[in-house]
């Protein structure tokens, strides 16, 4: 698997003050949500930078083995979705290599927010919340967290009160809303600052859902 990720990237139009770096879904690309930036009406847009990674093409277990973009492979279609882990964590250090390019440039690491749907919500929120230094926030979108667990037994203190988005759809056939629900229950429960809302839609986004997200990033990035 290659080691630096390949990307799209949307330059700050003035002063670079903040970073966000959004992951797209199995089989998708950079350009998946590069459309979404003028959607979203953020009031810091001009000072933002926009990084949209490329996941390495790898074989995929569910799809019968067909390469494809993806953050890690996926071995079983069940409602917990075993996938390989090891996979997530290779993918998380590629992610915190974009992070510490950013936080090179002088961005601090509380003006960086990571975003991500599907399996890019996955290492999204796994990146996040493993993070050793504080994020300004993590938008999870219609995913799950594989990694929970490993949270829970080995916590890490520099983003428990990070602002954390989730977004899933009500008819969502790949990834069940259930198990969404029951990351936010869990992480709730675990007291992190996490944020649920549910569209009636599938797998996928909705203009409602980029309006709360909106709110969300303005929130964070003034």
């Amino acid at each position: 698997m290659q080691t630096d990720l390949s990307t799209i990237e949307i330059k700050p139009k003035s002063i670079h003050k903040y970073s966000v770096i959004w992951l797209h879904g199995l089989g998708a690309d950079g350009h998946d949500f590069e459309g979404v930036v003028p959607d979203l009406h953020l009031l810091a847009q001009a000072h933002i930078h926009f990084i949209f990674p490329n996941a390495p093409i790898q074989p995929v277990t569910i799809n019968g083995g067909m390469e494809m973009r993806a953050w890690y492979d996926i071995l079983e279609r069940t409602l917990e979705r075993k996938v390989d882990i090891s996979g997530i964590y290779q993918s998380a250090s590629q992610l915190e290599q974009l992070i510490q390019k950013e936080m090179a440039k002088g961005i601090p690491s509380e003006h960086i927010l990571l975003a991500g749907f599907s399996q890019g919500g996955v290492i999204a929120m796994h990146t996040g919340l493993n993070f050793p230094h504080k994020l300004g926030g993590i938008v999870s979108l219609s995913a799950y967290f594989p990694t929970l667990e490993k949270l829970k037994s080995e916590p890490s203190i520099a983003n428990t009160t990070t602002p954390i988005f989730m977004g899933h759809g009500i008819l969502d056939s790949i990834v069940a809303i259930e198990t969404g629900k029951a990351v936010y229950n869990d992480l709730n429960d675990l007291h992190y600052n996490v944020e649920w809302h549910d569209y009636l839609m599938e797998h996928s986004i909705c203009s409602e859902e980029i309006s709360d997200i909106s709110t969300f990033i303005n929130g964070i990035f003034k």
